[in-house]
């Protein structure tokens, strides 16, 4: 896809996230629309996955290890046609298989149940392990979030992933510098997150991560880089796209009411006007 033909398809998986944390009442939208060009290059770009056959043996792997960001997946999963965008109103409702975390056992393309943050890279380094024993030539990517980092057990796996050289790994973290209690700087600092990851023996790449060029060049990056795996440290504007979410804490996890709704959709529609005038 063209940069353009991404940009289109990224501000319709925003619609998809705003629409679905609103039909919700609940859930989290901050993170899920920094992250959405991340998603939209993954699954329109990068990843050798199939809508029509989720499960077939050589696709691309996927976990979301921020997984309450889950609405991002499922407006992407919908947006790439694994299941009805309808059915993103259905999210967190009693009954619905979108779940508020995402469930493997019952959602049409998702690889790994995550939620527990923390967790969701140690899987991940556990299907990269599998694909170097089985001699397969898929990939695992995987997405954290910058607070999340926080977690022991992140750096437990990518120490493992290190050690192993698992260069079919590309980890990703999306700096949006925020979580639930505010700047990441003041919680519990990361900082500097590249310097970590190279001392555990990962090529490390920074990019903004709302720019496909950067995005684009960096996963070329990774797929020529052996014997070690990638982290590519994502620079992104928290709340991305809806003027009033945009680098606000408070829109981590709050779902946007009637005129909120209303607005961020205003936004959303206006931006994607913009781009067929390009």
């Amino acid at each position: 896809m063209t940069n353009l033909e991404l940009e289109k398809t990224a501000i319709e998986i925003r619609k998809g996230i705003v629409t679905a944390v609103y039909s919700a009442k609940s859930g989290h939208p901050g993170g899920s629309l920094s992250a959405a060009d991340i998603f939209t290059y993954l699954y329109f770009e990068e990843m050798n996955v199939d809508p029509g056959n989720p499960k077939k043996a050589d696709r691309d792997r996927f976990v979301l290890s921020k997984g309450h960001v889950a609405p991002g997946l499922y407006a992407t999963l919908a947006q790439k046609g694994y299941f009805p965008t309808e059915d993103l109103k259905t999210l967190r409702h009693t009954g619905s298989y979108l779940q508020g975390h995402p469930d493997m056992k019952h959602i049409p393309g998702v690889d790994m149940s995550s939620g527990s943050l923390g967790q969701g890279l140690s899987a991940a380094v556990g299907m990269a392990l599998a694909g170097k024993m089985d001699q397969a030539d898929y990939r695992v990517y995987a997405l954290c979030g910058d607070g999340e980092i926080q977690e022991g057990q992140i750096w437990e796996a990518a120490m493992f992933a290190g050690f192993r050289k698992l260069d079919n790994l590309v980890v990703i973290v999306d700096n949006n510098n925020l979580q639930i209690d505010g700047r990441i700087d003041e919680v519990c600092s990361p900082y500097p997150i590249d310097k970590k990851f190279e001392a555990f023996n990962f090529h490390v790449i920074n990019v903004n991560g709302h720019d496909f060029d950067e995005i684009r060049a960096a996963m070329k990056e990774a797929r020529e880089t052996k014997d070690r795996p990638t982290a590519i440290i994502a620079k992104t504007t928290k709340g991305k796209g809806v003027s009033f979410m945009e680098n606000q804490a408070g829109w981590h996890g709050k779902a946007p009411n009637d005129d909120e709704y209303a607005t961020a959709m205003k936004d959303l529609e206006k931006a994607g006007e913009a781009l067929c005038q390009k």
